[in-house]
C-alpha cells in the first residue's frame, strides 16, 4: 500500500518535504542522473518515503523496441532510489526521426496491440522492479480502433502480467473530448493488476478538455475517483501538479480531500472488480511481428508529420483536432527551447 501522495517537481521540493499526510512521492525519471540524487529527494527517501520513478519518454507504444538507454536509465533510477516499481505510459512519443515531446495515444488495433505486448516484454525483462503502464489523456482518437480502451488494457495485463497506473484525469479528459465512458473502462479493468492512481486538474476551453496539472482537480474528477474507489480500494492515489503552483495550504487541503474520497469510496460496501477473463485467441498481425511494426511505424510517421513538420492529415483524422494538437506541440517546444536557452545562459 503507497497510501496518499503527490508528483515531487524541483519547484516544490521543500513544500513536498513538510506537507503533511504524503505517504510517496512520484518523480521525472528524465529528470534524474543517477547517481547523484536532487537532495531533497535524499532527505524523502532517507526518512522512508517511497520514491516512484515516472517516465514519459519511454514511448513503449512506438512501433520499434524500446530503447537500451532508456531502460537502463529507468532501472538505474530504480536501484538508486530503491523503489517499489517504476511506471511510464501507453504512448508514442517519435517515429521516423520526428520527436513529438508529448504523451500521443496509440491506436486500438490488434497490429498495435502485438507490437505493444512485445515492448512491455522487453521492458519487464530490463527493469528491476515491477512496471506500471498509464492510460494517456488524448486531444484526438484514431479512426478504425478495434478495441475499447478497457478492452485494450486488459488484454495487455492478461498477456504480460504489467500493472496498471489509471489516470482518473485522463479518463475524464477523454469522456470530454472523445465521449469516451470511464466507467466502462473501469469495469473491463482487472482490480489485481491496479499499481495507483493518478488525479489531476485541469480546464475546459472552446468544447475541449486540456489536461493541464496547474489547478485542483473538478468536482467530476473526485467523484471518477470514488468510483473506481467503489470498484476497488486503490494501492495509492496521487496527486500531479505542475505548474501554476498554489500556496502549501491549498496542495495540503487538496491532498486531505483526495484521502477523503479514497476512504469513503472503499468504506461504502466496496465491490470488486471481476477478474479479466482470458483474452479470446486472436490472430497474429499479417506477417508476424516485424510486419506489424513496419505498418504502425509508417501510421505514426504520417501522423507526426502531421502534427510537428505541417504535413497533411493522415485520412480519416478529425483535422480539427488534429491543427489544436499541433498548436499545443509548437507552443511545448517554444517552452523547452527557452527554457535551454535559459539552462545555458546561467
Amino acid at each position: 500500500m503507497l497510501g496518499i501522495g503527490i508528483g515531487w517537481r524541483p519547484e516544490i521540493d521543500l513544500t513536498v518535504e513538510r506537507l503533511p499526510g504524503v505517504d510517496f512521492v512520484e518523480v521525472i525519471a528524465e529528470r534524474l542522473h543517477p547517481p547523484r540524487l536532487p537532495e531533497s529527494l535524499r532527505l524523502l527517501h532517507a526518512r522512508g518515503v517511497p520514491v516512484v520513478p515516472h517516465g514519459v519518454g519511454l514511448g513503449l507504444g512506438g512501433a520499434e523496441p524500446p530503447g537500451r538507454d532508456r531502460l537502463a536509465h529507468l532501472a538505474a533510477c530504480a536501484e538508486m532510489l530503491g523503489s517499489p516499481l517504476v511506471s511510464e505510459h501507453v504512448a508514442v512519443v517519435r517515429a521516423a526521426g520526428v520527436e513529438a515531446e508529448h504523451l500521443l495515444p496509440v491506436p486500438r488495433t490488434r497490429d498495435c496491440l502485438e507490437v505493444l505486448v512485445a515492448n512491455v516484454r522487453l521492458a519487464q525483462a530490463a527493469l528491476p522492479v515491477p512496471l506500471a503502464l498509464e492510460n494517456v489523456a488524448a486531444l484526438f482518437g484514431w479512426p478504425d480502433d478495434e478495441l475499447t480502451e478497457g478492452e485494450f488494457l486488459a488484454e495487455l495485463v492478461g498477456r504480460t502480467g504489467v500493472r496498471l497506473l489509471v489516470d482518473v484525469a485522463n479518463l475524464h479528459t477523454n469522456r470530454h473530448n472523445q465521449a469516451a465512458d470511464p466507467l466502462r473502462t473501469l469495469a473491463a479493468l482487472p482490480a489485481d493488476a491496479l499499481a495507483y492512481v493518478h488525479v489531476a486538474g485541469g480546464y475546459s476551453r472552446d468544447g475541449i478538455w486540456h489536461d493541464t496539472h496547474t489547478r485542483a482537480p473538478s468536482e467530476e474528477i473526485y467523484r471518477l475517483l470514488a468510483e473506481l474507489c467503489a470498484l476497488a480500494r486503490p494501492p495509492g492515489v496521487l496527486l500531479e501538479w505542475d505548474g501554476d503552483y498554489p500556496r502549501d495550504q491549498v496542495l495540503a487541503d487538496t491532498l486531505a480531500r483526495i484521502r477523503r474520497v479514497v476512504e469513503d469510496g472503499s468504506a461504502a460496501h466496496p465491490r470488486t472488480l471481476a477478474p479479466a477473463p482470458a483474452p479470446a485467441p486472436a490472430p497474429g498481425p499479417a506477417g508476424g511481428l516485424d510486419a506489424a511494426r513496419t505498418r504502425l511505424g509508417d501510421r505514426y510517421a504520417g501522423l507526426l508529420r502531421a502534427l510537428v513538420l505541417a504535413a497533411p492529415a493522415p485520412p480519416g483524422f478529425d483535422t480539427a483536432r488534429l491543427g489544436v494538437q499541433a498548436e499545443r506541440l509548437a507552443a511545448r517546444r517554444r517552452h523547452h527551447h527557452q527554457d535551454r536557452r535559459h539552462d545555458h545562459d546561467h
